[in-house]
């Protein structure tokens, strides 16, 4: 029976994060000792650290925010591709992909490969390629960089694109050793009210 892989990140203090963004921070605010019976932990994190998704609302004030989509999108059947050494993905680069019948696509570009270190840059996901992943069923992207655009953008064209076409982004997951091939999903979100992301756990089972 094949076992649940973990594709998240460790959250300590050591994951990077974006410039001048919250890092990440534990501390037990209420130990044993002073309560009696337990410890109490406290964190300190961004919500775009290590492994999350992105709300609309992250990029557009008028945009859903984490605890209005649906977690459906975020469980289920998904396909891991490996696309390397690309300095971008545009819709080239994916139509010569078996991708009939994916709702969820999980791109492996081993492109982050020290996760303590922030990157300078990353390949990033092209106009246009919402369009086709929308006109495919695909519902979910998720791969493993800090974001779908480039790190220096401030238009976000990637994001927006997405959202207009309901497609949710999963970023941040560690794909190293993960075959490709059809899996399970699950990588939940929190139910953060007012959220513009949340950190997840994210896992693959094979089928």
């Amino acid at each position: 029976m094949s076992e649940w892989i973990d594709i998240s990140q460790p959250l300590n203090e050591k994951v990077a994060v974006w410039t001048n963004d919250t890092p990440f921070s534990y501390k037990i605010n209420w130990s044993k000792e002073q309560s009696g019976s337990v410890n109490v932990g406290q964190i300190k994190m961004s919500l775009h650290t290590g492994t999350h998704i992105d709300a609309p609302f992250h990029f557009q004030n008028e945009g859903e925010k984490v605890a209005d989509l649906n977690i459906n999108q975020f469980i289920g059947k998904a396909r891991v591709v490996v696309v390397k050494d690309q300095e971008k993905i545009d819709v080239k680069t994916l139509s010569g992909l078996e991708l009939d019948s994916v709702e969820r696509l999980i791109i492996r570009t081993d492109a982050w490969v020290n996760r303590e270190v922030f990157p300078s840059s990353i390949p990033y996901i092209d106009k246009g390629v919402a369009s086709y992943l929308y006109e495919k069923g695909i519902f979910l992207l998720g791969l493993d960089l800090p974001s779908i655009d480039p790190l220096d953008s401030k238009e976000l064209v990637a994001h927006h694109e997405f959202s207009n076409y309901g497609i949710n982004i999963l970023e941040g997951l560690v794909l190293d050793e993960i075959m490709p091939g059809d899996y399970e999903l699950i990588a939940l979100p929190l139910p953060i009210t007012d959220g513009d992301g949340s950190p997840t756990r994210a896992v693959l089972k094979r089928y």
